[in-house]
């Protein structure tokens, strides 16, 4: 194994864990969690996303702190502050301790989700990350096809406080050897001239706040349909039964479309992966909401699929329009729309499915096209820059 494939694999486990153990527990342990501590569903939920916002507001710091001393410490204190948060979530016996322990995850989720995997990699291998990226999401896009029925599993033989507990143990255990002693220590050299630089950033502002809003749209997008797929899709026309296993193939469309990038779409710049995958979202939900449940299991594939290639796109398109200089800063700042987004979209989904039903997809559907004419720009503007 080449110290590179050792460093993607080593990520993508530890990313896995991050994602597995943090951004997907709610979905199986809130209703528990609620319930045991005589709290409504929302308020655990509400949590979750004050934990989505805490990430939010540090991200440009961390960001900054990697693109100056590597990613690696980083990443190895993110284990350590997951673990405190978990144990933090499983000693809960009320709101107050409830709500620390999810601030805490947020704070290791500003520090070791992919923003900082993706900016380590930067670092590391500069313009050529676009590989490395793509290499780990593969691995972690089955963090909730192998976290989710893990958690369950523990919840129901040993209470979702040791599932906590255990999620705990296993970030010390495994996530802070895989990324401290795994990731090597690297950054890039700063860009020799400065003023430059200085002048670079000035016409910077543009693509910067096109690309925040891609992310911010198709990250509110993905969030709203991850938390209410399945009831989306007993709307449309599915027994609760068919509605699950086929929101389940949500996973397995995110892992082929990553596939599809890994080995075609690479030899093409990002942004053309990046507009394939923003419109995938509309093309699906228009058959849902014209002809319902014959077509619920193309919409579930094709969301998928764009849901795979943007989180790689989300990596890469800042990689290969601004470089590797300043790149976790930049990251940092270009999810901090996102993360409110994903704060506010499972709230926002609810009304609107509640109100409309599948014809909610016209605002997500609105959202999707947005962000395509938002690339469109985004291109123009890099052809114009570079003539």
């Amino acid at each position: 194994m080449s110290s590179r494939t050792g460093v993607v694999v080593a990520l993508g486990v530890s990313q896995t864990l991050a994602w597995g153990s943090t951004y997907y527990l709610p979905a199986i342990l809130a209703v528990p969690m609620a319930q045991d501590l005589g709290l409504a569903t929302g308020t655990v939920f509400a949590a979750f996303s004050s934990a989505l916002v805490v990430s939010a507001v540090l991200g440009p710091a961390v960001g900054r702190r990697i693109d100056r001393f590597g990613g690696r410490d980083v990443l190895a204190v993110s284990s350590l502050v997951f673990a405190l948060g978990l144990v933090l979530l499983g000693l809960a016996d009320g709101p107050v301790l409830l709500w620390v322990g999810w601030l805490v995850i947020g704070v290791g989720m500003g520090m070791g989700l992919y923003e900082s995997a993706f900016s380590t990699l930067a670092g590391l291998y500069g313009r050529e990350a676009r590989g490395p990226i793509t290499g780990i999401t593969l691995l972690a896009g089955f963090a909730s096809t192998v976290c989710w029925p893990i958690t369950g599993w523990l919840n129901a033989e040993f209470g979702w406080q040791n599932a906590c507990f255990t999620w705990a143990a296993v970030h010390l255990l495994l996530g802070l050897p895989l990324n401290r002693l795994l990731i090597p220590f690297g950054i890039q050299p700063p860009a020799p001239h400065a003023e430059a630089t200085a002048a670079e950033g000035e016409a910077t502002w543009l693509p910067m706040a096109l690309l925040a809003f891609v992310f911010a749209v198709t990250w509110f997008v993905s969030t709203g349909m991850a938390a209410h797929l399945p009831w989306l899709l007993q709307i449309a026309g599915l027994s609760p039964a068919a509605a699950i296993a086929a929101a389940a193939l949500v996973g397995p469309a995110q892992v082929a479309a990553r596939l599809l990038e890994f080995s075609l779409l690479r030899r093409f710049h990002p942004l053309l992966s990046a507009k394939l995958a923003v419109v995938a979202h509309p093309i699906g939900a228009l058959g849902v909401m014209t002809l319902g449940a014959p077509l619920a299991t193309l919409f579930v594939l094709l969301h998928g699929a764009g849901n795979g290639i943007l989180t790689i796109a989300k990596g890469t398109l800042p990689l290969a329009i601004f470089g590797p200089h300043g790149y976790g800063l930049r990251q940092g700042v270009l999810m901090v729309p996102a993360r409110f987004g994903q704060a506010l979209a499972p709230l926002a989904f609810a009304l609107l499915i509640e109100r409309f039903g599948t014809q909610a997809l016209l605002f997500s559907s609105a959202l999707g096209l947005a962000a395509l004419v938002a690339l469109l720009v985004l291109q123009t503007h890099a052809m114009k820059e570079a003539t």
